[in-house]
């Protein structure tokens, strides 16, 4: 996640989704802070909020909340602040990119053991990666873009004995989407969720571990959001 996307319709999405299933909860925000990039036009996407009439009514609260950090300051403290999320929200930047290669993965792992050390007691966690999830090459830990995703291992950590929602930014995976959310599914265990969102671009919100009560809300959710393409998929 990088400040500069904030308020974008994803976050839209993605706020809504945790305020809905995040009732009871306590939660966990594990931002993934990656330090803003110039090269491209990413979090671009907010002229939904110039449409009201088509987006307000699905969460007015939260929308109206969105529209007045990209008016001002678009930043995570902003997100956080306006969501109305209560819980631990860990924001701290991941800028292992400016090391040499070889201390990279060391400085990872201690970031991931404060990250987790922050998250503790909590009992439902949102992991929000650049780009999502990958596999445990230990190559990927040496190269400068690692802090944009999130690995297998931490994922599965951040979810042990807990809900969990894991980001993922859909690929060019060879197959589609279909297939590439399918991997991931089995991936991260028995009963996982995966909740996709295809407006502009395409998203996945994986909810692992859910019990009963959290199925039935990510069910009415994706029924809630579907005029805006959110589906749910099974493995």
């Amino acid at each position: 996640m990088q400040d500069r996307y904030a308020g974008d319709v994803g976050d839209y999405v993605k706020l809504a989704l945790l305020r809905r299933l995040g009732v009871g909860r306590k939660l966990g925000l594990a931002w993934y802070r990656f330090p803003d990039e110039a090269h491209n036009s990413d979090g671009s996407h907010t002229t939904y909020l110039e449409r009201p009439e088509v987006w307000r009514y699905l969460d007015p609260g939260l929308f109206d909340g969105l529209a007045d950090v990209v008016a001002s300051e678009r930043s995570i403290a902003n997100l956080v602040a306006c969501s109305g999320l209560a819980g631990v929200s860990v924001e701290e930047p991941l800028l292992s990119g400016s090391l040499i290669a070889r201390e990279r993965s060391d400085w990872r792992a201690a970031w991931f053991q404060r990250l987790m050390a922050q998250l503790e007691g909590q009992d439902f966690i949102f992991a929000d990666p650049d780009n999502g999830l990958t596999d445990d090459d230990p190559k990927r830990r040496r190269t400068k873009g690692f802090g944009k995703s999130i690995p297998l291992s931490e994922a599965r950590a951040l979810a042990k004995d807990r809900a969990a929602v894991i980001y993922h930014h859909n690929t060019r995976r060879k197959g589609g989407h279909e297939l590439e959310v399918g991997h991931w599914l089995e991936q991260l265990g028995t009963g996982t969720l995966a909740i996709r969102a295809n407006a502009w671009s395409c998203r996945t919100f994986f909810v692992v571990n859910p019990d009963a009560e959290m199925r039935v809300r990510a069910e009415a959710f994706c029924k809630d959001w579907s005029r805006h393409n959110v589906l749910l998929q099974e493995a």
